[in-house]
């Protein structure tokens, strides 16, 4: 197909999926994030985990199916057109979302 509006809609749904992927990956990052230091401060603090290997499992789980479908179903929006290109070497997780994914796992040790 040569007609130019169909390259403009696979772009607009290429940055779509590359955009869930990069939600996916703060999202899951940060809970599995918040789960371990959870463990960790419970395990040095009380000598017994707060949180058993079975019930990680189950929350990941959760997480994992229950995102994937979230971020799966949200259609592309043009403002991805705006968004400059990606070079393949960069990463997918950026500084930002590293201090996004911080900054939320810090707070929700706080909160638990």
């Amino acid at each position: 197909d040569d007609n130019f509006a169909s390259i403009v809609t696979a772009a607009k749904w290429g940055r779509n999926v590359y955009a869930s992927i990069q939600k996916f990956l703060q999202f899951q990052l940060t809970v599995n994030i918040s789960a371990v230091a959870t463990a960790l401060v419970g395990s040095f603090a009380y000598q017994a985990s707060p949180l058993a290997a079975i019930q990680l499992l189950w929350v990941n789980l959760l997480m994992d199916s229950l995102a994937s479908l979230a971020l799966a179903s949200e259609p592309p929006v043009d403002s991805l057109l705006q968004r400059p290109p990606v070079n393949r070497t960069d990463s997918m997780i950026t500084k930002h979302m590293w201090a996004n994914m911080l900054g939320q796992a810090t707070y929700q040790i706080t909160v638990v």
